[in-house]
């Protein structure tokens, strides 16, 4: 189906990955494509090979076969050039409870290339934006669930990439947050980043999406947009059976 999208910045094309000892694929023949400037959801239940396929994108996993293209690159043969132009919030990202969140935001401008002379202007920056700033020296293991979340975004868009994935963004956030997560998300759309999300909720996905892709046992099953897939599968949460062993 056309749509308003044509240049893409995400192409997948026969993605496979597979995890040692698993019985099957995490991910299996997936493919699609996310136009520049658009935002695009993959949709699907826990197992279904969301966060593998995260994994590929951002080359923190490498494919077992398939084409995967980010901003015109080839994340196997051009991975430096992928993540130049990328951002990453992940559901678990394994950060050190005990540092504050601006040192953390610093740590990460000075290690994709940024400045020190300018590092530390563009953490203050961001702790604005995010509403961070009175909560900027404190440790991590104090912050909220939607504080991590909001710090998560943050160190995504420490580079200003051009591309932007969230991996469950809203996972474990009360209303407020999630709303606030959700229109933060909205204005990348109007500065013509593309994101690509996945989450397991047609309500978030109808909420933010242009385009949304379901996705169960590895496979794209369907795609449109909301109002085409809602039409589907009816109702905001979608239930898909998979197997037990498929990884997300």
């Amino acid at each position: 189906m056309l749509h308003p999208f044509p240049t893409p910045a995400i192409e997948v094309s026969d993605l496979v990955k597979r995890y040692r000892g698993a019985s099957g694929p995490a991910v299996d023949g997936l493919g699609f494509r996310v136009g520049a400037g658009e935002v695009y959801a993959l949709l699907g239940p826990n197992g279904s090979g969301k966060s593998t396929t995260i994994g590929v994108l951002a080359t923190l996993l490498r494919p077992d076969a398939g084409t995967i293209r980010v901003a015109g690159h080839d994340v196997i043969h051009e991975p430096d050039a992928v993540r130049r132009r990328i951002g990453v919030a992940l559901q678990e990202t394994g950060v050190d409870a005990g540092t504050t969140g601006r040192d953390l935001l610093v740590r990460h401008a000075r290690l994709i290339g940024i400045p020190a002379a300018t590092a530390g202007a563009r953490a203050a920056e961001l702790l604005a934006e995010f509403d961070l700033a009175d909560a900027a020296d404190a440790r991590l293991r104090t912050y909220s669930g939607g504080m991590r979340r909001r710090l998560d975004l943050a160190l995504a868009l420490v580079g200003s990439p051009s591309v932007v994935y969230l991996d469950e963004p809203t996972t474990g956030l009360d209303p407020i947050s999630r709303q606030a997560l959700w229109e933060r998300v909205r204005r990348l759309r109007e500065d013509g980043v593309t994101v690509l999300l996945t989450t397991q909720y047609l309500e978030e996905a109808d909420a933010l999406a242009d385009r949304i892709g379901i996705v169960a046992k590895g496979r794209l099953q369907v795609e449109g947009t909301a109002d085409e897939l809602k039409r589907l599968v009816g109702g905001d949460v979608l239930t898909v059976d998979v197997d037990a062993d498929a990884g997300d």
